[in-house]
C-alpha cells in the first residue's frame, strides 16, 4: 500500500468508504424504505465525483502502463487492478452478470447448462416475493413522480427508483438463468443467480438427501462448525455432505471452506435421485 502513488491510494480510500453507504443505499430502495430526496441527491453527487476521481487516477495509471511498453489490453487491466478494490470490481462484475440475464431471460436460455445435464431450479419460494416488491417499486416509483416538486430532485429519485427496478428484475432473471447443474458424471454445481458459484466434484459426495429446514441468516450463512447454508425463501430442501473441506467464495471474494452444504431446490428429489445415479 506504500509503494502505491497518492492518487492510487486516495481513490482506493474513496471508493471503499462510499461503497458502504452505497450499499446501504441500495438494501433501502430493495426493501422499499426511501430515504430523503436531500440524502439520495447527496449521496449521488458523492457517487459521481469519486467516479470522477477514479476515471482521472485510471486514465494516470494506464498512460504510465503504457509508457512502460504495456500493450492497451495489459494496460487497462493492470490500471484496473491497481485503482479499484478486489471487492468493488466483484460487485460490479455481479451487476454486469445480472443485467445480462435479462435477455437471456427474455430468450429462454440458461447459462452453464449442456446437453446431457439436469438443470435444477431453486427461485420457487422467492418468485412471489420478488414481483411483490417490484409492483410496490413501481407504484412507488409513480406516485414520487406525481408528488416531487423540484426538478433536479425529481430526475435523480427517478432515475433511482427505475434502476432499482431493473436491478431487482436482472437479479431474479439471474436466478432463473444460472441453475443448479447435475452433470452425468455425477458431480454438480450449486448456484445462487451471479452471486455464488460452486463446483463440486463427484468424489467430494459423501451423501445427498432431501432435507428441508427452515434456517435463519442472510443468504450465505457459515456455521463454526463448517455448515454453509444457501437459504432462498428463507429454506433449503437438499443436504450435502462431504468427504473433505471444500472452499467456496464468497460473493465479495472472501474465502472459507464447508463440509456440509444446505441449499434449496424446487424439486428437491429429482436433485438427490440425480446425484445417486450418475452415469
Amino acid at each position: 500500500m506504500s509503494g502505491r502513488p497518492r492518487g492510487v491510494r486516495v481513490a482506493r480510500v474513496a471508493v471503499a468508504a462510499v461503497l458502504p453507504g452505497e450499499l446501504a443505499l441500495a438494501a433501502c430502495l430493495v426493501a422499499g424504505v426511501r430515504p430523503p430526496g436531500w440524502a439520495l441527491a447527496g449521496a449521488e453527487a458523492l457517487v459521481l465525483v469519486v467516479l470522477l476521481l477514479e476515471a482521472w487516477v485510471l486514465r494516470s495509471l494506464y498512460v504510465a502502463a503504457r509508457a512502460r511498453g504495456a500493450d492497451r489490453r495489459a494496460a487497462r487491466r493492470s490500471a484496473v487492478q491497481e485503482a479499484v478494490p478486489v471487492a468493488v470490481r466483484r460487485l460490479v462484475l455481479h451487476e454486469l452478470r445480472a443485467l445480462a440475464s435479462l435477455g437471456r431471460w427474455v430468450r429462454r436460455g440458461t447459462h452453464g447448462v449442456r446437453p446431457g445435464d439436469l438443470a435444477a431450479a431453486y427461485t420457487g419460494p422467492q418468485t412471489a416475493m420478488m414481483y411483490g416488491l417490484l409492483f410496490v417499486m413501481v407504484i412507488e416509483t409513480v406516485v414520487l413522480a406525481l408528488l416531487i416538486p423540484w426538478p433536479v430532485v425529481h430526475r435523480v429519485i427517478l432515475v433511482l427508483d427505475l434502476y432499482g427496478v431493473v436491478l431487482v428484475l436482472a437479479l431474479h432473471a439471474a436466478c432463473v438463468t444460472r441453475p443448479h447443474v447435475v452433470r452425468p458424471d455425477g458431480s454438480l454445481r450449486i448456484r445462487y443467480g451471479a452471486l455464488f458459484d460452486l463446483a463440486i466434484p463427484p468424489d467430494a459426495v459423501a451423501s445427498v438427501r432431501v432435507d428441508r429446514r427452515y434456517p435463519e441468516g442472510s443468504l450465505i450463512t457459515l456455521s463454526e462448525d463448517g455448515v454453509l447454508d444457501l437459504i432462498v425463501g428463507s429454506q433449503t430442501s437438499v443436504t450435502l455432505e462431504l468427504n473433505r473441506p471444500l472452499p467456496f467464495t464468497r460473493p465479495l471474494g472472501a474465502t472459507e471452506e464447508a463440509h456440509i452444504i444446505r441449499f434449496h431446490a424446487d424439486d428437491a428429489r429429482a436433485l438427490v435421485s440425480a446425484l445417486r445415479q450418475p452415469a
